[in-house]
């Protein structure tokens, strides 16, 4: 969607949304490229290391037969489908299937325990799961408090391995009931632009996860921030990879379906646990060209000692969901060799600001600039815009395609998300004159210590510059002078130990480094940081440790 361009300016202005009244992201993102050529879709590592791989034309015959066979399990148009799997085939072939029949989509990470389902399932209404028998194990004991779920197509069960029990209650085969379609004719549902697609689930940092209901423009929203900071994607593109998981707004619209709308292969592997050499290897081994990688797993990778080991065919490396800092970029440079590209942006509205090296070099510390067709600003807590240099909310201006239809079952929070025309992020940042923005924190994050505001990011990042600091969190500690005072949490690498004098050396680097009343007063040193299944580190857990005066886990 976007033009090739020789400036920032440039691209914006030559920029104009195409979005048509009718449109159905599984014939978008499938159907076109099934046209008889062999066109390579998905590349699928399992854990054993064996390796397959799949046409855009094989793709389209099995997701019909899918949709065939979520119609006879019942799902209705506009009613919903939980994909309960990590990445896969079967993962890919729930949603193009789902959105080819009409369905909803309900994605669930595959490492959520019985409430984070129950609440989910129970909460978007869903008529139909597709799992495997480890998920099927976990819904099992929930099924009295999900009457809407009538069926549960399970990928790895044979209908000779289902109790009689488990049929009673819906359970069947996932590929006996899509062989069992495939004899019958299956025509898409004709859907509209702004029909409701899939709902997504907030990461629930604070308070319960609010489903995000999207409409099936959001793919077509996604696609500048996602060309944008991928070097303007598909160029030079052969296949692309995040660990990110599928279930998530990062994994599933900023490369899943983007690349498949492009017609670029997707390689499929989810580590069960994050390893910074394997994730180098994969990259090289499969020569993937472009990759979104999160904070965390950038933050992992570059501990792994001689990464020039892997000779790698990257030509763009993204990243978005908290700054990455000067420390970050510059090592990316030396072990991916490209500048990896920040972008940011939310489940309610995503990929709204973003990087381009290939346009601008990074202005270190920001986020990026506004990606063409999104209108962004800084604005108080009445959505007033403010001058260049002011801090405030960060807002996209409505309507805008990739902007969500509201929260499900939700109006109230619905409608506390918008302050007018603006839809409030809930993440303060500040914009220079030349349009980029500094993510300063979530709203709730913003440390106010005598007097000052002081976002943790770029504390965070000044910690990370030090060799003995592998992770770091910032939060503020109640305290009766200052209000608040900075307090650090720090996960050490290996050859270091916790000491007093290590906890007076980090402040004196922050202090020296970045501003003397922005030094944490008082630092922990734990084993691992509480975070997200995206990885976002939850500084309420945090926070909720400090006020209740419970010492963290010290690191021995």
């Amino acid at each position: 969607m976007l033009p090739r361009a020789a400036s920032y300016d440039t691209l914006v202005s030559n920029f104009a949304w195409r979005i048509p009244a009718r449109y159905n992201i599984g014939v978008d993102a499938c159907d076109k490229w099934a046209d008889g050529s062999g066109r390579l879709a998905l590349i699928v590592e399992s854990n054993d290391g064996s390796v397959q791989r799949y046409t855009f034309d094989e793709l389209k015959t099995l997701s019909d037969r899918l949709a065939l066979a979520l119609q006879k399990g019942g799902v209705a148009r506009g009613e919903r489908v939980g994909i309960f799997l990590a990445q896969s085939l079967e993962t890919g072939l729930a949603h193009l299937a789902t959105y080819k029949c009409g369905g909803v989509a309900v994605p669930l990470f595959a490492l959520f325990g019985p409430d984070a389902l129950q609440y989910r399932l129970a909460n978007s209404g869903a008529v139909a799961l597709v799992t495997d028998r480890a998920g099927l194990a976990k819904i099992e004991a929930l099924r009295d408090s999900l009457p809407d779920l009538r069926t549960v197509f399970v990928v790895d069960a044979e209908p000779d391995a289902l109790s009689d029990e488990a049929r009673a209650q819906g359970v069947t085969s996932f590929w006996h009931a899509l062989n069992a379609a495939s004899e019958e004719a299956f025509e898409p549902v004709d859907t509209a632009a702004e029909d409701p697609a899939v709902i997504i689930y907030t990461s629930g940092t604070t308070g319960k996860p609010k489903g995000a209901l999207h409409a099936h423009r959001v793919l077509l929203g996604h696609l500048p921030g996602v060309e944008m900071p991928q070097a303007f994607f598909p160029d030079d593109a052969t296949l692309m990879w995040t660990p990110a998981d599928w279930a998530w707004i990062g994994g599933l619209f900023d490369v899943l379906l983007p690349a498949w709308h492009h017609g670029v292969a997707v390689l499929a592997r989810r580590f069960e646990k994050f390893d910074g050499e394997a994730a180098f290897d994969l990259m090289q081994r499969h020569q993937v060209t472009h990759t979104f990688l999160p904070p965390t797993a950038l933050k992992m990778m570059r501990t792994v000692e001689h990464p020039e080991r892997w000779p790698l065919a990257l030509r763009a490396v993204a990243s978005g969901g908290e700054s990455l800092g000067a420390e970050l970029i510059d090592w990316g440079r030396r072990a991916l060799g490209v500048t990896i590209n920040e972008f940011y942006g939310q489940t309610e509205c995503n990929v709204v600001l973003a990087s381009c090296a290939t346009l601008f070099e990074p202005n270190v510390g920001s986020i990026g600039k506004a990606v063409p067709g999104h209108r962004i600003a800084i604005v108080d807590d009445a959505g007033v815009p403010q001058s260049a240099g002011t801090p405030g909310n960060i807002a996209v201006r409505s309507p805008d395609p990739v902007m969500f239809l509201g929260y499900w079952n939700n109006e109230a929070a619905t409608r506390d998300k918008f302050r007018g025309e603006w839809l409030m992020t809930g993440d303060m940042g500040v914009e220079d004159a030349d349009g980029f923005v500094r993510f300063v924190g979530r709203d709730d994050d913003v440390i106010t210590s005598a007097g000052y505001r002081i976002g943790p990011a770029p504390i965070e990042d000044c910690l990370l510059r030090h060799p003995a600091v592998r992770m770091a969190a910032v939060i503020g500690a109640p305290d009766a002078q200052r209000t608040e005072i900075v307090t650090a949490f720090v996960v050490l690498n290996t050859d270091y130990a916790a000491s007093d004098a290590l906890k007076r050396e980090l402040q004196d680097h922050v202090k020296t480094r970045l501003a003397a009343h922005e030094y944490p007063r008082v630092v922990h040193f734990v084993e691992q940081l509480p975070m997200t299944a995206t990885g976002k580190i939850i500084r309420r857990e945090l926070r909720d440790r400090v006020s209740a005066a419970i010492p963290p886990q010290s690191q021995r």
